[in-house]
């Protein structure tokens, strides 16, 4: 069977609407179209998930959803229009109690209260009244100057009740005095009413609600450890969180164990233990690997080759020992027991100064070689390039790492590499 090669064909996969994704929700689109009715109504009737209704509206027949909100546009402009978080009426609020709230501001029935009003128009006297608060005062204040002017006042008090001023006292004061708490935290705090200290706030601390939304506002997407956050809370770890990772996070921060290490000893997920780190101790990561680190700027990740604490342990007593003796690197490689290559690039990168003192010298080609190698190397170098003797055999002869010898050859004499492998094959041949 031939199998097609995907690199040389062109994608086949088209992006917009699938077929049976636009035929489950064409009757909840007809709905949404030709109705006033709200997404969970439409869901409802449709037997559609709302989410994923909402979600579908949003990405494909968005100028429907700004028409909604009086925004006509068509499909191209819909696209690029956003609309911010909406705290003021609804359309189909507005639609409802518009022609009562314009009876409310005429002279035409100022002889009438406001439940009287709301009567006349079908509608119920205490979500009028709620309307007007909330999105009308100016009207409230107008009908009370000129009913008063003309003798219609009715004498009954108005603005906050003294009991209800008092009951939600504490839960104001609370909501003023910190940022982060939400309006039904306060109110479970002060043991009130959610939804009444949530109208008593539209009513009559409107600039304490505007002050709020405004912080909440300019915290939207910037995310700091300790701040607030475009919902209002606060950007932390929860307690349960922070009490999971605790023993983990100490032995991070106090010693050179890695992460993978320290979540398999402490019984933690190891990738929880990276995104919990990633996610609330960047810092930690940063100062790990000498990364300079700002909060809420990116961090450079590839900048340049670090290693954890655990490696510079690793080799902490080998460059002890390297200053203190005199040894040639591959001498206390071996004495480590580590590979000589290795250590020489961590040298290199992370102690420059011992490297650059330790008897290295530039060759003829550029290069750079110790006095230590070549006179170690120098008579297993020449039989190399005299016979096909092979560096494995060479290296146990003498009694040094094959490894190094040829990284040895192939780095400072690739033309000796090139001629013994001629040599092997004139022998080959001439067997």
């Amino acid at each position: 069977m031939n199998i097609p090669d995907n690199r040389d064909s062109p994608c086949n996969r088209s992006r917009g609407i699938r077929p049976e994704t636009e035929e489950k929700y064409r009757q909840a689109i007809e709905l949404y179209r030709s109705t006033r009715l709200s997404c969970a109504e439409i869901c409802r009737i449709s037997k559609v998930t709302v989410s994923g209704f909402q979600r579908y509206l949003s990405l494909y027949h968005r100028h429907l959803l700004l028409a909604r909100y009086d925004i006509t546009c068509d499909k191209e402009e819909a696209c690029h229009i956003k609309l911010s978080q909406l705290r003021g009426q609804l359309p189909a609020t507005r639609a409802k109690y518009k022609d009562a709230i314009e009876a409310c501001g005429s002279l035409d029935y100022i002889e009438c209260n406001v439940s009287q009003i709301a009567r006349r128009f079908g509608l119920n006297g205490t979500d009028l009244g709620r309307q007007l608060r909330t999105h009308y005062p100016g009207i409230i204040e107008w009908r009370e100057k000129v009913r008063k002017r003309l003798g219609l006042n009715d004498n009954l008090p108005r603005g906050t009740r003294k009991m209800c001023k008092e009951q939600y006292a504490e839960a104001v004061k609370l909501l003023r005095a910190d940022r982060y708490i939400t309006v039904q935290e306060a109110a479970e705090r002060c043991n009130v009413s959610y939804s009444g200290l949530e109208q008593h706030l539209i009513f009559y601390h409107k600039e304490l609600v505007e002050n709020r939304i405004k912080i909440r506002e300019r915290a939207v997407r910037q995310q700091r450890k300790g701040k607030i956050t475009g919902r209002g809370t606060l950007h932390a770890p929860t307690s349960e969180t922070l009490t999971k990772y605790a023993e983990a996070l100490q032995l991070y921060r106090t010693t050179p164990m890695s992460a993978r290490k320290i979540a398999k000893q402490t019984g933690v997920s190891v990738r929880g233990f990276y995104d919990y780190l990633q996610t609330w101790h960047k810092d930690l990561i940063c100062k790990r690997k000498g990364i300079p680190y700002e909060e809420g700027k990116p961090v450079d990740w590839s900048s340049v080759r670090k290693y954890n604490p655990a490696t510079a342990a690793k080799y902490a007593d080998a460059i002890a020992r390297l200053k203190a003796d005199g040894k040639t690197t591959a001498e206390v490689a071996a004495e480590f027991g580590l590979h000589p290559e290795c250590f020489r690039q961590y040298l290199k990168e992370h102690e420059p100064e011992l490297h650059a003192s330790l008897s290295m010298v530039k060759t003829d080609k550029g290069g750079v070689m110790s006095h230590h190698s070549m006179g170690k190397y120098a008579e297993a170098l020449q039989l190399y390039s005299t016979t096909t003797e092979s560096i494995k055999s060479l290296a146990r002869r003498f009694g040094f790492n094959d490894c190094a010898f040829g990284q040895f050859i192939r780095r400072h004499f690739p033309e000796l590499h090139e001629q013994h492998k001629e040599l092997v094959r004139q022998m080959k041949e001439a067997d």
